[in-house]
């Protein structure tokens, strides 16, 4: 008789599609946040060969700052319109109206931070007691602390003391009234098996993944930020044009390119497997306000 074998990719699958069941069995309103960027789409493929040929149990929820890439929004809303299921999209800018928001100033001033009242608003709004997002452990050390099934108390706030055992891929979802948890499939995935992945699946991505040529401010880091009408520029700032790619994507205000000539997936896992620095890292300049930048959004609420 012969041994069935998986491969790496075929054990992290499996067990992003039994997360994704697991969910749809333990709650009554789940979504799925996607934002178009390549965890998210990740997870769309896989919630295809966890629900297909059956339509999916969760809407595609996305929360729009208004500081997108234009590549990413472009994607995101093609797929929904190929996949036939259902976009929730909320912005971030009514919410500033609605509550009278104080935007952070600078010359990459970002909403990314904002983004958790809105996320709160259309949890509330929809009774979702479940959101499936991308995040991974090896992102950043915050992200490392939480389980897959990570429990939110009723005003959306994460506490490191009150994370739950997962023995034996046994996940436990019981939540109290007003409660709510973050789901996270991938979240024992790395960068290079996303890539991995992907390429095994032959999935379309948005264009700014791969190499291309962008005009760029200098930061005094010099890490390479998009021009955009978000930037405040100054008269003293450098603006070049350069062979960029993003091995991330967040606002436009907040997210550096990494100087780049790969043009296809091989080439990206070659550039993956010699980087000794994660994609945040790199390249998230939300993620440098402090030490615990993360961690902070999180207790608040930000997912």
């Amino acid at each position: 008789m012969n041994k069935y074998y998986l491969n790496y990719l075929d054990q992290l699958e499996s067990e992003a599609i039994h997360i994704l069941r697991e969910v749809a069995g333990q709650f009554e309103r789940p979504a799925l946040l996607f934002s178009g960027g390549k965890d998210s789409i990740t997870l769309v493929r896989l919630a295809e060969k966890a629900f297909r040929p059956g339509k999916f149990p969760f809407p595609l929820v996305h929360i729009d700052t208004g500081h997108n890439f234009p590549e990413a929004i472009a994607y995101r809303d093609n797929l929904a319109k190929q996949l036939d299921e259902k976009l929730i999209v909320r912005y971030v800018a009514d919410t500033i109206k609605e509550k009278k928001l104080t935007e952070t100033k600078g010359k990459f001033a970002s909403r990314n931070a904002l983004q958790t009242y809105t996320l709160l608003d259309v949890i509330e709004e929809f009774k979702f007691d479940v959101c499936i997002g991308g995040a991974r452990r090896d992102e950043e050390k915050a992200r490392a602390k939480e389980r897959i099934f990570s429990v939110r108390d009723e005003f959306g706030q994460w506490d490191p003391k009150r994370q739950r055992p997962e023995l034996w891929n046994t996940y436990n979802g019981k939540i109290h009234k007003g409660e709510n948890v973050r789901a996270f499939p991938i979240s024992n995935w790395t960068e290079l098996d996303v890539w991995n992945y992907i390429k095994k699946e032959n999935i379309d991505l948005p264009s700014i993944y791969f190499s291309h040529e962008r005009e760029c401010v200098v930061t005094q880091d010099s890490q390479l930020v998009a021009m955009s009408d978000f930037v405040q520029l100054e008269a003293s700032d450098v603006i070049v044009k350069k062979q960029v790619r993003y091995r991330t994507v967040g606002d436009m205000t907040c997210t550096a390119a990494v100087e780049s000539e790969a043009s296809h997936i091989d080439d990206i896992i070659r550039e993956i497997s010699a980087s000794r620095m994660s994609e945040r890292g790199e390249t998230r300049i939300d993620d440098q306000v402090s030490e615990a930048a993360m961690e902070d959004r999180k207790k608040g609420g930000y997912f």
